[in-house]
């Protein structure tokens, strides 16, 4: 029993929930869409992302080295939304977490992508993502 208590509070983070850093209303033009005029102008998606970190060392150390750098996801965003060629907003999403989950090393990605304004009377459309590390994934390839 006493040595049951020590497993439990070497694990102490084992069965907590994971924690997240999280860029929230990014907005940013972008070509995306199946029709034509889609493919020609720009349109403003608003993207939310919550990263779910790999440790729980950026909260032990306060070092930048053990963290996430928000500015650097951002940049990182903004460059693939200028860059991108997925006609599809469930394509964007899913190449956009793989990003995420790849270049920063993330346990886990919920996205959420909408185009605003896009249909009269309709604020904003979209599609909500959650992908996980080491989980099989959709190739996302043009």
């Amino acid at each position: 029993m006493a040595g049951d208590c020590i497993a439990d509070a070497d694990n102490r983070f084992a069965h907590a929930k994971m924690n997240t850093i999280f860029i929230h209303d990014l907005r940013l033009d972008t070509k995306v869409g199946v029709y034509d005029w889609e493919r020609q102008l720009p349109q403003t998606v608003r993207i939310d992302v919550d990263i779910g970190l790999p440790s729980t060392r950026p909260f032990e150390t306060g070092e930048l080295a053990d963290a996430i750098d928000y500015a650097a996801v951002v940049a990182r965003i903004r460059a693939f939304g200028a860059s991108h060629d997925h006609a599809l907003l469930e394509r964007f999403a899913e190449a956009l977490a793989a990003v995420v989950l790849d270049e920063f090393g993330a346990q886990s990605v919920k996205l959420r992508v909408a185009k605003l304004g896009a249909l009269p009377g309709v604020r904003e459309i979209g599609v909500a993502i959650e992908r996980e590390a080491g989980m099989p994934r959709p190739s996302t390839s043009s």
